[in-house]
């Protein structure tokens, strides 16, 4: 017991002078770096960061300090906040495989999701994964899934005109987050696994419910210290209720996807277009050692999880703005008033109108506030300008260094988007060039860009052309940027996500 006693404070020993040695290096290598004062010893911005709204300290510290930023973490570990495109280009581009997640944000992959493919790192192995999932998140893929898309939303409007017949009124109050939830878990499930939630015809599937309980919630300091510390103490993730949330997902996720799995004709059948039959075909065709059961399970829950948070929160985002925006809600109404649903192909090319208002809300409403990514080497990185008084063009981050790419201020920035660039407008995706000239970042971009994009953008703009041909929106609330997960609407002073409608029947 004794020799346990004396290796164990032999460890905690070594591991806290090379976590001061770390951080001595890295102040003394980004001493030029500007960047707010430290607000507390203990926490560093990471209270401000969590209780402010979110992407606030961001867009001050950037419009104050400049394309590059440096703040402190708990503990007085160092981070980097950087805007500057170069930066960006390089991070996410060809120096992808040198700027890993930080050791924090894989654990929580891990331990939720598994070894996936938002889990892996390293380009061999990264690309290996890329090839499996990739074709059952193809721009064909989504194409031969858009009549699905087209079902589930006819299903919505169904279940909406009961409620207007339940209320004997045509201008009715509707959960639009409780429904976007609805229609993104019942999409994902089938188009997926050739599964139906029924979440649209019945009540919210307990599933739903779990993926909401582990992060749609109010703001508590047992949240803030997980997140303030699992950058620096992954295993925190593994403590308390939260650890018992994240194991109780995992399982769920990977029973539904390892059940469904065994089904022999659902696997079997070489007709199927779910993303789970032909991402297996993929991995038979390329792969020399082949996905075990796990591996399989990991991607699902990875595309489960991906397919539900972000899509319904840019869902609800989207319906909030068309709330507010009635002169385009009709005209985007009009658009898409022709007989006959859209193909995927029409609703990439065919509806201006739609697709700008579509890029101004991920513009303006990025569901994943910021890219993170740490050092897996010290390295220099290209910049479009000097950091505040050094005069290079080129910035030296240390080894283990944390970068977050803030993508609201990045999608913010007045150079790139005009004096207007905290307004909606969805017209700007109208003039000449934007297109080419402005690139988004809320599906990232490079090696490590998302793969359902495709998928996400044709789901979101079916369900839209089906609803505006039903119903009229308006919101009556003030609402509010709301933190979990991903980035939800809620009315001002609310707890979790919400967001009522003001919702008239079309007759």
């Amino acid at each position: 017991m004794l020799y346990i006693y004396h290796f164990s404070i032999a460890f905690a020993f070594v591991y806290i002078l090379r976590f001061f040695q770390q951080r001595l290096s890295s102040l003394f290598v980004l001493r030029h770096v500007p960047g707010p004062k430290t607000s507390s010893w203990v926490w560093g911005e990471e209270k401000a960061l969590y209780y402010n709204t979110p992407g606030a300290l961001y867009l001050d510290w950037h419009r104050t300090y400049g394309k590059v930023v440096k703040f402190t973490g708990a503990f007085g570990h160092q981070l980097l906040s950087i805007t500057d495109p170069h930066a960006i280009s390089f991070i996410l581009g060809e120096g992808t495989y040198q700027f890993p997640k930080p050791k924090g944000v894989r654990a929580w992959f891990r331990m939720l999701l598994g070894e996936g493919i938002l889990w892996v790192e390293g380009k061999e192995a990264h690309e290996k994964q890329r090839r499996s999932v990739g074709p059952a998140l193809s721009p064909q893929s989504a194409r031969n899934l858009t009549p699905v898309f087209y079902e589930n939303a006819t299903k919505m409007v169904t279940q909406w005109h009961k409620l207007f017949d339940a209320q004997r009124s045509d201008e009715i109050v509707i959960e639009m987050t409780n429904w976007a939830g609805r229609f993104a878990l019942d999409t994902v499930g089938r188009a997926t696994l050739a599964y139906d939630f029924d979440c649209l015809r019945g009540q919210p599937h307990a599933l739903a419910e779990t993926l909401d309980g582990l992060t749609n919630y109010e703001k508590s300091f047992t949240s803030f210290y997980m997140k303030a510390l699992f950058w620096l103490l992954p295993s925190i993730l593994h403590l308390g209720k939260k650890g018992q949330m994240i194991r109780k997902t995992r399982k769920e996720l990977g029973d539904l996807a390892t059940n469904i799995l065994k089904d022999a004709e659902a696997v079997s059948d070489p007709n199927s277009k779910t993303l789970m039959s032909l991402m297996l075909r993929a991995d038979k065709a390329a792969a020399v050692v082949r996905m075990d059961e796990e591996q399989v399970a990991a991607q699902m829950r990875t595309i489960i999880s991906a397919g539900y948070e972000p899509v319904s929160a840019t869902i609800a985002w989207l319906f909030f703005e068309l709330g507010m925006n009635p002169k385009w809600q009709q005209a985007i109404r009009d658009e898409v008033s022709t007989a006959g649903d859209p193909t995927f192909d029409e609703l990439n090319n065919s509806y201006p109108l739609l697709d700008a208002f579509f890029l101004e809300t991920l513009r303006l409403h990025p569901p994943v506030l910021e890219n993170h990514h740490e050092a897996a080497e010290t390295i220099s990185i290209p910049l479009s300008e000097p950091v505040a008084g050094s005069g290079d063009l080129h910035l030296v981050i240390p080894k283990g260094t944390i970068i977050s790419l803030p993508v609201n201020v990045i999608q913010k920035d007045k150079l790139i988007w005009g004096f207007d660039a905290d307004d909606f407008r969805p017209e700007r995706w109208l003039h000449h060039g934007t297109r080419t000239s402005r690139e988004l970042l809320a599906f990232s971009v490079g090696p490590r860009g998302c793969l359902g994009r495709n998928f996400a953008a044709a789901e979101i703009k079916a369900l839209t052309v089906t609803l505006l041909r039903h119903f009229a929106f308006s919101c009556p609330h003030e609402m509010e940027a709301f933190q979990s997960f991903v980035i939800r609407p809620r009315v001002k002073g609310e707890g979790s996500s919400s967001l009522p409608l003001t919702v008239h029947r079309i007759l």
